[in-house]
């Protein structure tokens, strides 16, 4: 047993015997101790406590489960340390005041938030900034523990015929959409107008009349990094469009600001922060043109045409998705729309964006839209539009042939999940384990970490 372990033991006596949790009356204790960290009574007060808020079910007694599971936490972040593995603390911060706000609308005001956790707000969120780190952290490292795992075709179909049928999930109704779009002309006038706000922005700051953090708050139409006055955190080239990407990376000086850049988005100015490598941290202020109603008129006059074209078979759709599209996304998929959290060509309706989705379940397969004006979300633009359904599939029990992609990701999930409790397992043999009698009468999911 090491020097360390062994103070650690005996500061676990000493705090059951009398140093305060922060609330009056209550005795603090080292429980747990998992490598060279301790898990401490209070904490599981204050997990308990925020899971019953939050109406998070705990299966079995609070103070069997919550510690263990903070155990498992300890494991996994250990490995992360030893495999340098981070996360952006930007995205940290805003994750967390996403919570602290939920929190405070719920309870009513910051005041109750505060009498409610008997804690001062600022208190409250390094704790979260600690807790949703250490989460952010550990999906990374589940992730990298996982990666390697890719069933084959042959795999995937020998676990679906090793399935009951009425174990299969129910699959919802789905639909594989095409489309054709583009982004109406935008007036010269107008992106000179753009241009010229920018670098009367860049004035503004270069002389010390105003601050970028505030500019970029007060006009900037990137709405998320407008919050932090502009600020991306720390990315890397390859996170960024290459336009964007060229400029901030050519930046040395935080003092300055870059030239007026345009990428898919609109227009940017962009200044540095703080460089680290081959990573980059700064702040931009993005504007976009506006189209005028003559101009989206325009556009859904020519589509029109268009589809005219293809339904009286004078031009194939495939071949007017190269023709015309502009969304590169799909250009080169003969406009298959592909879902982002599946990876897969199928949408339920929910996915879809609001416009399409109204209007292709309407549709049969192989009919093709009216033009329409829709918000393309990626880029908070609205651009003009036809589509046409693909494929519809009704509401049905998954299987191989609709829903491979369905049944892939349930072997994933399986063989994941039993890789990392193979992985738990390993870990607790080889790691030192100490839990004060009193807490250790419990039915484990991993039982491993009392070693006889």
């Amino acid at each position: 047993m090491t020097m360390y372990r062994k103070i650690l033991i005996l500061l676990s006596a000493v705090l059951s015997i009398g140093i305060a949790s922060g609330q009056k009356n209550v005795i603090d204790e080292v429980i747990w101790i998992v490598g060279d960290e301790a898990i401490l009574r209070s904490e599981v007060e204050e997990e308990r406590l925020r899971a019953e808020y939050e109406g998070q079910e705990l299966k079995g007694d609070p103070y069997c489960i919550i510690p263990e599971q903070m155990a498992i936490q300890k494991l996994f972040l250990h490995q992360a340390e030893l495999d340098s593995i981070s996360v952006n603390e930007t995205t940290v911060s805003h994750q967390v005041d996403m919570r602290l706000n939920y929190y405070i609308s719920q309870i009513g005001s910051k005041e109750k938030m505060e009498e409610y956790f008997r804690k001062t707000a600022s208190e409250i969120r390094e704790e979260m900034m600690t807790s949703v780190r250490n989460q952010m952290i550990i999906q990374q490292m589940q992730s990298k523990l996982t990666e390697h795992i890719k069933p084959t075709p042959a795999e995937i179909r020998r676990y679906f015929k090793s399935l009951p049928e009425d174990s299969l999930p129910m699959m919802p109704a789905q639909v594989e959409v095409q489309i054709i779009s583009f982004e109406p002309m935008v007036p010269v006038e107008e992106t000179e107008r753009i241009k010229e706000r920018l670098r009367e922005f860049t004035e503004r700051v270069t002389s010390g009349k105003s601050q970028f953090s505030m500019l970029a708050r007060m006009y900037s139409e990137d709405t998320e990094s407008a919050k932090r006055g502009g600020e991306l955190g720390f990315v890397g080239r390859g996170q960024l469009v290459p336009e964007f990407a060229e400029a901030a990376f050519a930046l040395n000086d935080p003092k300055k600001v870059s030239r007026v850049v345009k990428t898919e988005y609109g227009y940017h100015i962009i200044q540095l922060i703080e460089k680290k490598g081959d990573r980059i941290n700064c702040r931009h202020i993005l504007l976009r043109p506006r189209v005028s109603e003559e101009d989206k008129t325009r556009s859904l006059q020519m589509l029109d045409s268009i589809k005219q074209a293809i339904d009286s078979g004078r031009l194939e759709f495939n071949r007017a998705v190269v023709m015309y599209s502009q969304d590169k996304n799909t250009a080169m998929n003969a406009g298959v729309m592909i879902n982002p959290n599946t990876g897969s060509s199928s949408f339920e309706y929910k996915d879809l964006a609001p416009e399409i989705a109204k209007i292709v379940y309407t549709l049969e397969e192989g009919e093709l839209s009216e033009p329409f004006v829709m918000m393309d979300e990626t880029k908070n633009r609205e651009v003009c539009a036809i589509v046409r359904v693909k494929k519809k599939t009704d509401v049905h029990r998954a299987n191989l042939e609709d829903d491979f992609q369905t049944i892939r990701a349930m072997l994933e999930q399986k063989l994941s999940a039993e890789f990392i409790k193979e992985w738990i397992e390993k870990k607790q043999k080889s790691t030192f384990v100490q839990i004060d009698p009193n807490w250790s009468g419990c039915d484990f999911q991993y039982p491993g970490w009392i070693h006889e």
